[in-house]
């Protein structure tokens, strides 16, 4: 089974300093690294490397970070020919990165905002979806595809026509408390549950993740030494996708989840530590 992901292409133009600014505070010294990013693609790329036939639907700028994105996606594997080139430019994200790993993140959308999904049937894919395109692309994804993951990233309401195509939630806990107003990750859970009828897996950032699937159950991350976090939550969605598409059941395709989404974050940049699927095998099957 395919992969579909319907989401956003940025550039990732990245500082990494001791830590991270407090409001109007400059912090100088830093080093500056330019990735490839954008939640839909950083969520190709991590479904891609774990051996997944993934297309990804998205837009870019006619400029030279739109060039560079179609390259490195189609680099990786990933059929593109659904990345529309359009007059605005490709989305940029500015992130500053501390020693320990933790960001802050601000995205200028440009392209993002003018994503469609083609009017064909995307088929018997796993679609997954992500909350940094328009909700109309987000709505005809949901429509036009099989089984389907909503990342309501960053957290907004959520479309009815989407709710009713009964997603696999994945929000993290700020962003399952923001979207139900409950600050237990539990009783988010169950909120979201109640409107979906589906699963719902809330992250936990280095606690794993709380997984509701007629039960609750807490599924622990392995522990790593971190490097950069940017980009964990975007493995989390690709390889919960990939491992879906696969045939893995649920909770089996979490636990391989979280541990890819540990991995990548042993490395610098969205995707510089994303995990190939051996990697990941191998560390799930070590003492």
């Amino acid at each position: 089974m395919r992969v579909v992901v319907v989401g956003s292409v940025n550039a990732d133009l990245v500082v990494a300093v001791d830590a991270l600014p407090a409001p109007g505070e400059t912090v100088a010294g830093g080093r500056f690294a330019r990735w490839g990013g954008g939640k839909g693609a950083n969520q190709a790329v991590a479904a891609a490397r774990l051996g997944a036939s993934v297309t990804l639907v998205g837009a870019v700028g006619d400029d030279p970070f739109g060039d560079d994105a179609l390259r490195e996606l189609a680099a990786e594997g990933i059929d593109v020919s659904a990345v529309a080139r359009v007059n605005a430019p490709t989305g940029v994200a500015l992130i500053v990165v501390d020693a320990s790993g933790e960001n802050q993140i601000a995205v200028a959308s440009g392209a993002n905002a003018e994503v469609s999904v083609p009017a064909a049937s995307l088929g018997d894919a796993i679609v997954l979806l992500g909350h940094e395109v328009p909700d109309a692309a987000i709505a005809a994804g949901a429509d036009r595809g099989g089984r389907v993951i909503l990342n309501p990233a960053p957290a907004r309401e959520i479309d009815p026509c989407v709710l009713a195509a009964r997603p696999i939630l994945t929000p993290n806990a700020s962003e399952a408390a923001q979207l139900t107003g409950e600050r237990e990750p539990e009783a988010a859970a169950r909120a979201l549950a109640a409107k979906t009828g589906a699963p719902v897996l809330v992250t936990l950032g280095a606690d794993g993740a709380l997984l509701l699937d007629g039960d609750i159950e807490r599924i622990p991350a392995p522990r790593v030494d971190v490097v950069d976090t940017t980009g964990a939550g975007d493995t989390v969605n690709g390889a919960l996708a990939a491992e879906l598409a696969s045939g893995r059941e649920l909770r089996e395709a979490v636990r391989f989840a979280l541990a890819a989404a540990a991995l990548s974050t042993t490395a610098e940049g969205a995707r510089g530590g994303m995990p190939r699927r051996d990697e990941v095998e191998r560390w799930l099957s070590s003492p």
